[in-house]
C-alpha cells in the first residue's frame, strides 16, 4: 500500500541511519520498525494468578434449599404490608 508519512526530523534521520547501517531500504526499515512497535503493546501483561478459595458453608439445620425462594416471597409480602399499613 502506498501512503504519505510526515515524519519528524530526528525519526526521519534515525530512519535513514538505520537503512545505511542495515543495508535495508529505507521503506524495509521503517516496515520493521512499525511492526516491532506494534507487537511491544500487543503482549498481555504478567499478572498475578487469580485465585478463589471457596468456602465450604452450610445451612442451618432445619432449613430446605428447595423453600429459600418461598421464604423470600413471603418476607417480601410482610414487608409490603407494613409499608403499606395493612
Amino acid at each position: 500500500m502506498r501512503t504519505t508519512l510526515t515524519l519528524d526530523d530526528d525519526v526521519a534521520d534515525f530512519l535513514r541511519m538505520q537503512s545505511r547501517l542495515l543495508d535495508k531500504s529505507f521503506k524495509q526499515v521503517v516496515n520493521d520498525v512499525l511492526r516491532r512497535g506494534m507487537t511491544v503493546g500487543s503482549q498481555a501483561p504478567d499478572l498475578p494468578t487469580y485465585r478463589v478459595v471457596p468456602n465450604r458453608s452450610r445451612l442451618v439445620p432445619g432449613v430446605d434449599p428447595l423453600r429459600l425462594n418461598q421464604l423470600n416471597d413471603e418476607l417480601e409480602a410482610q414487608d409490603f404490608a407494613a409499608e403499606s399499613g395493612q
